[in-house]
């Protein structure tokens, strides 16, 4: 297995490539397993107009469909900055064993990419967030839950 510093090069490679080719922002992933790159991505939100479409995203997709698992155990994401909270998230979700970046959160905002504002609503409750959130109790509320968990094939994650 190579050294960290090639395959978080190869991710700030693909980050450059994408802010000269103008797809997206300047974000690059590659995540890697037992030293094989199984997975390359690239921020497409303005070229897929999808604010889901971050290069961590892109990859984490790409991996999952590579080894056929929505996990992705024994695996390492290398990205050229620090992951936002919606990347974070995915990553804890893909069970990623480790994650390896070049640039912090507040070298992109100094680029204009701040995710302090999405951390600070994060910190808050629910009702006291800038964008309205209620919770509305309903008497089927737990429903789903509970036909997920009568379910004998279920698959846990």
């Amino acid at each position: 297995m190579r050294d960290p510093a090639y395959y978080l090069q190869l991710a700030i490679d693909l980050a450059v490539d994408n802010a000269l080719r103008n797809r997206g922002g300047p974000y690059g992933a590659v995540i890697i397993k037992k030293g094989a790159i199984i997975a390359r991505g690239s921020n497409r939100v303005t070229a897929d107009q999808d604010p889901t479409a971050h290069a961590e995203i892109m990859a984490i997709r790409q991996a999952c469909r590579t080894l056929n698992d929505f996990q992705l155990h024994d695996c390492i994401l290398y990205s050229n900055c620090e992951p936002c909270p919606m990347c974070l998230g995915a990553i804890y979700w893909a069970r990623l064993d480790r994650v390896y970046y070049a640039a912090s959160r507040r070298d992109a905002a100094q680029a204009g990419f701040d995710d302090a504002y999405i951390y600070q609503e994060l910190a808050l409750p629910p009702h006291e967030r800038h964008i309205p959130m209620r919770q509305l109790e309903l008497a089927e509320a737990q429903l789903p839950f509970q036909t997920w968990l009568e379910q004998s094939a279920r698959i846990p994650y």
